[in-house]
C-alpha cells in the first residue's frame, strides 16, 4: 500500500475527467519513477497556472491573461462572433483552426431539470456584446442536444432584433461515418439539410 500522501495524489488524479482508479495509479507511478522528467516539470506548470489563471471578461474563455489570446490577437474577425456552451468547446473549434471570428462562452446551457436559467448563462452579456454594434454573424455553436438546442433558440430570440445574421452549425453524418451506426436523430437532421451535389 502506497502511503497517504501517494494515496491521496491517486484519488485527486482519479477525479479528473477520462482517468479512472487504474489509469489515476499508473500515472502517479510514472510520475515517481521519473521524478525529474515528468513529475517536477508537472509541479512547476500547474504552480505557474494557478498563480495566473484567469477568466476573460470579454469572451469568459480560460487563459492567464485578460483579456485572453483570442480576443487580443488584432487578426481576428470582429465581424464573425461564435457562441458556445463551455470552454471546452472554444478549445475545440479553435483546435480546428477554420474559425477566424471572436468567441463567446456561455458557461453552460439552458437546462430546466438541473434548474440552469438563462441569468445562470452569459446571455445577458452576449446581448451587450451584440448590441454595441460590429458584429454581422452570430453562430450558435451549441451541442446537438435538446438543452443545446432549447439555448440556442432562447439567444437566437433575444437576438433577433439586431441587425445581424444568425446561423447555427450543421449537423448530420459524421465524416467517415456509416449509415448503419447512425441513431435516427443524426439521421433525420442530415436528410433535412441535403444539398445538392456539385
Amino acid at each position: 500500500m502506497a502511503s497517504p500522501e501517494i494515496e491521496a495524489l491517486t484519488q485527486a488524479l482519479a477525479r479528473l475527467p477520462g482517468l479512472g482508479p487504474r489509469s489515476a495509479r499508473r500515472a502517479v507511478l510514472h510520475l515517481l519513477k521519473k521524478r525529474e522528467s515528468a513529475l517536477e516539470p508537472l509541479l512547476s506548470a500547474l504552480a505557474a497556472v494557478e498563480d495566473r489563471l484567469v477568466t476573460c471578461t470579454t469572451c469568459g474563455n480560460i487563459d492567464t491573461a485578460n483579456p485572453c489570446a483570442i480576443c487580443a490577437d488584432g487578426r481576428r474577425d470582429d465581424r464573425a462572433l461564435c457562441v458556445v456552451e463551455e470552454v471546452a468547446d472554444l478549445w475545440a473549434l479553435e483546435r480546428s483552426r477554420l474559425f477566424p471570428g471572436r468567441f463567446h462562452v456561455l458557461g453552460g446551457r439552458l437546462s430546466a431539470l438541473e434548474g440552469v436559467r438563462p441569468e445562470d448563462l452569459s446571455i445577458d452579456h452576449l446581448v451587450r456584446r451584440v448590441e454595441a454594434g460590429g458584429v454581422d454573424e452570430v453562430v450558435l455553436a451549441m451541442n446537438a442536444t435538446l438543452e443545446g438546442q432549447t439555448t440556442a433558440h432562447y439567444i437566437a430570440e433575444r437576438i433577433e432584433r439586431f441587425p445581424v445574421r444568425i446561423t447555427q452549425l450543421a449537423h448530420g453524418l459524421p465524416v467517415g461515418g456509416e449509415l448503419d451506426y447512425l441513431d435516427e436523430g443524426t439521421l433525420a437532421q442530415a436528410l433535412r439539410a441535403r444539398r445538392p451535389v456539385a
